[in-house]
């Protein structure tokens, strides 16, 4: 990238260093070390493993994700997703392989140089009991790959696992979860930890999630090794789409019900990282995910505080380009109003001001001027046409008019009376 190019670049946790804001979500095209390998050769900032139980699991029974379009393709540019995965996924033990993750960071290229610095790689858990999570950290700490994992992401929010409660919604069992965790951590000073939340709906619901939190941030206990991030939000959980035809859900297991993602949710997840981020210790970060499908998704997540975004439905339906067409959308966003830097916008939205509505109905106006084709050029077009048709009509009426004086003063007969 040109030095006068905006720079992505961001630091999460305050340790880890990612040369691109946007990454993959944990989720599809995250379970295999093949799909992987395909997001460490995009733009993507980093690259996260699909979340690992203890055992290699199936998942729910198909079919087990939708997609609506509002067109013909189901398959692209999904305005709405739903799944009921079960989380799918090849085993904790599978993540911290040591050829696993060669085949991951190298990227698919046959012969890699081994000085050349590699993207985080960060795994991602999701226990179905406290001890499930406390045993794979276990194994993390001790992998002797520990120094090739940048960071671990634990799953608090996970909807689609039949029979089990999305921990988020319990504070009493993710006050015990986080208590367990910290002191787990506290072990390996160097390893940057954050937890994965369902999304809230409610602002009390906010403030109880944050005094949770923050009780972990580093600032009010003496953890060695605190909370460093959460990432916002995980699907919206108990959705369900209807198809007419057969007149049943068009997910199978659960019911039906699943956890709703894609553009749809975009603005319940912008409002949870707004929220948040102005709730937390600044110590901990913010990652926003959901709904992100372009450049200005990720400028509006980040104006909210995210410190990073993740994408999940929209890497699912387009693939692992997405990263660098929304790496390069959101580049030329800051061009265009001249920031260097995320830095320079993070965290910074204003509030509605009149003056803010007239810059935006004034940017609308010439937005849709150049989508005429340049604003009051077609109507002057148009005005000369007129004038030019005028004339002509003037010039036929006087050659008819002429014509007839002709014929009367010469007693001829040109045209019939």
């Amino acid at each position: 990238m040109s030095s006068t190019e905006p720079s992505l670049k961001t630091c999460l946790g305050g340790i880890v260093e990612l040369e691109t804001c946007v990454y993959n979500a944990s989720g599809p095209r995250s379970g295999t070390a093949a799909a992987l390998a395909k997001v460490t050769k995009s733009a993507a900032g980093a690259v996260l493993c699909k979340s690992a139980t203890m055992e290699k699991q199936s998942g729910n029974p198909l079919p087990r994700t939708w997609h609506y379009t509002g067109g013909d393709d189901e398959a692209a540019g999904a305005k709405a997703s739903l799944n009921s995965e079960g989380l799918p996924n090849n085993g904790i033990d599978y993540y911290l392989d040591g050829g696993v993750i060669d085949e991951i960071l190298d990227g698919e290229v046959d012969d890699p140089d081994p000085n050349e610095k590699k993207k985080p790689y960060f795994v991602s858990i999701s226990g179905k009991t406290l001890a499930d999570n406390i045993e794979m950290l276990r194994k993390i700490l001790a992998s002797p790959n520990r120094n090739r994992i940048s960071s671990v992401e634990i799953n608090l929010a996970c909807p689609n696992v039949i029979g089990k409660p999305v921990i988020g919604y319990d504070m009493d069992q993710m006050e015990e979860i986080l208590n367990t965790i910290s002191s787990t951590m506290s072990n390996d000073t160097g390893m940057v930890w954050g937890v994965k939340l369902p999304p809230y709906l409610d602002f009390s619901h906010f403030v109880e999630t944050a005094e949770v939190l923050n009780r972990y941030s580093g600032k009010n206990d003496n953890s060695s090794n605190p909370l460093r991030y959460v990432v916002s939000i995980n699907t919206l959980g108990n959705a369900i789409s209807i198809d007419v035809n057969s007149e049943t859900p068009t997910i199978s297991s659960n019911d039906g019900y699943a956890g709703l993602s894609g553009p749809a949710v975009k603005y319940t997840a912008l409002a949870n990282v707004r929220k948040l981020r102005s709730l937390l210790h600044d110590s901990i970060d913010v990652v926003g995910v959901g709904g992100i499908q372009t450049g200005l998704d990720a400028f509006e997540m980040m104006l909210c505080g995210a410190t990073a975004v993740q994408v999940g439905t929209c890497h699912w339906t387009e693939g692992p380009i997405c990263f660098d067409r929304i790496c390069l959308e959101l580049r030329n966003i800051m061009k265009e109003k001249g920031y260097k830097s995320v830095d320079d916008f993070r965290g910074k939205l204003k509030t509605w001001s009149k003056e803010g509505a007239a810059i935006s109905r004034a940017a609308q106006r010439k937005k849709k001027q150049q989508a005429e084709g340049g604003g009051e050029t077609p109507k002057k077009v148009a005005s000369s046409s007129s004038s030019s048709n005028q004339g002509i009509l003037m010039a036929i009426l006087m050659v008819i008019i002429a014509m007839l004086l002709a014929d009367k003063f010469a007693g001829g007969t040109l045209l019939p009376l």
